[in-house]
């Protein structure tokens, strides 16, 4: 890759010239004068055929739930007697819902993929159909049946819920396989843009791969590879349509900010590419990040995690409630769980130990025994085994472990009998994992973080490999949860669970 460098004063893309071999100039930092506009490559403004397919497939998707939910609504309320009225109002629901989804960003590119966002596009979506037919019902003054839309409009939302997540499901595993991505090019210092590079690729179902990164002169190494380029506003632009990129994401720079990032976005808008800035601010979910205009700024606003008041009695209630229904539905399991552990082994059928909630406060968490009785004594013989994290105590083949006990492991039965933990409050459905007090004694300053909400029955460390987790990674989504949690990352988290179970990885 050739190396380019800005002559000072120079601010026209024909004047940019290679850099002598071996040339290391910091250059000086010139924004692009307003001249003829660039005249983009037709693939600029073409968009990608799977964005396209993505899109016409999102509103087939949102048309047919629309058709499934007036059909059902219809034949519920009216049965074969349906008035040429409600025809009418059921052949225009449908376009309706596919306006209130595109005015809700339902259909923008930006969004394609990405699953929370779009999910949220729907629910708005229904929340402002709702609000049209009702205002529309009151102005007109007609007399629109209550159960046909309180039946139409949700059981639309549903099925187009489960359009998307069909599809996010397709786009995903397109994306596992180096698929449907968008071309990034990484802008900033070494550190910021090895930081940014990393947490761009971590999940490829997020659809972005770096193909370059444009770092100062200063900051390039002895031996450059040939993606590293150095960044001025004019070698950016030169890396943009060299490597054809679609997306340019700029890590926290302070020679990059203010009107010279302003006159950037407008040089890569007139190329069709999108601009993606990095405030530097990790582990902190968008719900917590907000754009406020102060002074004529706009600045970034970091609210203050929930950590008391309405959304924890809320988190509270949900956890009472919720428990209490799974373990009515779980009793016959947990009856016969019971049974099986009685008879297959000696020895008490629950497993009680001493484990540290929130503010500190201990607790006797409850769990099926899935080992011998004599388990803890056992445990120093076995110390120079360990394959756990480096604080826990892990052995994927435990010779303490009873025959019954592999498979409760294995499908996480044997946590059950917490729930009775959550219905006492000590624990959440959802939160940090449930630390020991050996483990709490451990801690840095910042770790104690982690309990300033309830543990939980599951959460991020149950979803994302359980005992494959080092103590870092285990704690660092503890830590992101506690500072990030909310009753919808509760659902999700749930959601997730299920999975996670069933396919039992870092289950032992």
């Amino acid at each position: 890759m050739t190396e380019f460098v800005m002559s000072e004063g120079l601010a026209d893309p024909a004047d940019l010239r290679p850099a002598p071999s071996g040339e290391r100039r910091r250059p000086v930092w010139v924004v692009p004068d307003e001249g003829p506009a660039v005249v983009p490559r037709a693939a600029r403004f073409t968009e990608a055929r799977w964005v396209a397919k993505y899109r016409w497939a999102a509103l087939a998707g949102d048309l047919v739930a629309a058709l499934f939910g007036v059909s059902l609504a219809l034949v519920v309320r009216f049965g074969a007697q349906i008035d040429f009225g409600y025809i009418v109002l059921g052949a225009a629901l449908p376009v309706a819902w596919l306006v209130c989804v595109a005015l809700e960003r339902g259909y923008e590119t930006r969004y394609f993929g990405t699953g929370p966002e779009e999910f949220r596009s729907i629910i708005r979506a229904a929340v402002a159909l709702t609000a049209v037919v009702a205002v529309t019902s009151y102005a007109t003054k007609s007399q629109v049946a209550r159960g046909f839309v309180v039946l139409a409009v949700p059981m639309t939302c549903l099925a187009a819920m489960f359009a998307r997540w069909v599809l996010h499901r397709q786009i995903s595993k397109r994306r596992i396989a180096g698929r449907c991505m968008r071309r990034v090019l990484v802008v900033g210092r070494n550190d910021q843009v090895t930081t940014l590079h990393r947490h761009l690729e971590e999940r490829k179902t997020d659809g972005y791969v770096v193909v370059a990164s444009c770092l100062p002169r200063g900051d390039l190494p002895d031996e450059p590879g040939p993606e590293r380029l150095g960044h001025a506003e004019m070698d950016i632009l030169k890396a943009v349509d060299e490597w054809d990129v679609e997306v340019v994401a700029v890590a926290a720079d302070p020679e990059l900010t203010g009107h010279s990032l302003r006159k950037l976005s407008w040089a890569l808008e007139r190329r069709g590419v999108e601009l993606i800035v990095s405030p530097g601010i990790v582990e902190v979910a968008g719900p917590r990040i907000s754009i406020r205009p102060v002074a004529g700024l706009s600045l970034l606003h970091l609210e203050r995690p929930s950590v008391s008041g309405g959304p924890h009695v809320l988190k509270n209630i949900f956890d009472r409630v919720v428990g209490c229904l799974l373990m009515l539905a779980l009793l016959p399991l947990l009856l016969v769980t019971a049974v099986l552990v009685k008879v297959t082994s000696r020895g008490p059928v629950l497993f009680r130990q001493t484990r540290v909630g929130r503010g500190g406060e201990q607790f006797r968490m409850l769990k099926f025994r899935t080992m011998v009785a004599d388990a803890e004594e056992r445990k120093a013989e076995l110390q120079v085994l360990n394959e756990g994290n480096g604080i826990l105590f892990k052995l994927r083949d435990d010779p303490r472990v009873t025959r019954i006990g592999r498979y409760l492991r294995r499908f996480s039965v044997d946590e059950l009998p917490q729930l009775v933990n959550v219905l006492r409050g000590d624990m959440s459905l959802v939160g940090p994992r449930p630390p020991l007090p050996a483990e709490v004694a451990q801690y840095q300053l910042d770790d104690a973080r982690r309990m300033l909400v309830k543990p939980g029955l599951t959460g991020l460390w149950q979803v994302s490999g359980r005992s494959d987790l080092t103590w870092e990674e285990s704690m660092r989504l503890d830590l992101r949860y506690a500072d990030n949690w909310s009753i919808a990352l509760d659902l999700l988290i749930l959601w997730k669970t299920a999975r996670a179970v069933l396919g039992s990885d870092g289950a032992y």
